[in-house]
């Protein structure tokens, strides 16, 4: 194999662009609701991230072979290995984290619990998540309001006040409503790009279900929802300026997105690319507050 299949093999089998967006919007959303940057809890959440990804690697063979999924092979042969590995690591940080930061334990418990059920057949009649129409989306979408908005507040309350003064609990369920609704766009999305192997596997995603022109219309109304909560939230004085401006992302992704099916379908490429794009938005939100830049803090 050379150097750049590789690269291209273990960028595929780590999902690093995914580690990116969830850590910096760790980074971020402890930043808006608690001033503060969480940086072990961070830290937590690009391990953990790691992890799901690359077990979910070592059981989605079939999918990811018709799909022709880079590294696909490779994580395959060293299954075992990787599953081992990768459980012993995690039971490692367990450890550690429960030493640093005790409160985390549950938070992170139920992450990882959510993600073996998502991967492994751990449910009634031996099936995973993955394979339960609607809910594979929203399980994974509830992974990240887990590790981006649990464990950072989680971890500022260990040491404080977990909230700023002008952040309510309506300001944490409203913007993680807007994120959830915003991220289950992105899941859809990613599922159209995988819309042959689903199908190929069995697994019910709203394109193989619904069609493209289906789970375009769903996506639509997600990115549109999302938008409205975090625009109507910051007019009634719920949502800080500072949160509301996120609400940018979702009318960028409605312009992107769309303009990805026109020019032949959703690709990997497309994806990476996507979410490595929301990771540099993330990315110029703290360059902006850093700089006190006029509408910062």
């Amino acid at each position: 194999m050379t150097a750049p299949s590789t690269v291209r093999a273990l960028s595929s089998i780590t999902r690093p662009h995914i580690m990116a967006i969830a850590t910096l919007a760790c980074l971020t959303f402890g930043h808006v609701f608690c001033g503060g940057y969480a940086w072990l809890a961070a830290g937590l959440c690009a391990l953990d991230w790691f992890l799901v990804n690359l077990l979910n690697r070592v059981v989605d063979f079939g999918e990811d072979r018709v799909n022709a999924v880079a590294g696909t092979e490779q994580a395959w042969r060293h299954r075992k290995l990787i599953a081992r590995g990768g459980l012993a690591v995690l039971a490692l940080s367990l450890v550690i984290q429960g030493l640093l930061l005790p409160a985390l334990l549950p938070w992170r418990l139920a992450y990882h619990g959510l993600g073996l059920a998502y991967n492994w057949p751990l449910l009634p009649g031996k099936r995973r998540i993955k394979q339960l129409y609607l809910i594979k989306n929203a399980a994974s979408t509830t992974g990240f309001i887990l590790t981006c908005f649990a464990y950072p507040i989680v971890s500022s309350a260990q040491h404080g006040p977990p909230l700023l003064p002008d952040v309510t609990p309506l300001s944490v369920a409203l913007m993680a409503a807007f994120f959830f609704l915003f991220e289950l766009s992105y899941e859809i999305i990613y599922d159209l790009r995988d819309r042959e192997g689903d199908a190929a596997s069995g697994l019910p995603t709203f394109p193989v279900v619904h069609g493209v022109a289906g789970a375009m219309r769903i996506i639509d109304s997600l990115l549109l929802a999302s938008l409205a909560i975090v625009w109507l939230g910051w007019a009634a004085g719920w949502i800080p300026w500072r949160a509301a401006v996120m609400g940018v992302a979702p009318l960028l992704q409605l312009v992107l997105y769309k303009g990805m099916l026109r020019s032949g379908g959703v690709t990997s490429a497309h994806c990476t690319g996507l979410t490595w794009l929301g990771a540099a938005l993330l990315a110029a939100y703290h360059g902006w507050e850093l700089a006190g830049l006029p509408g910062a803090g």
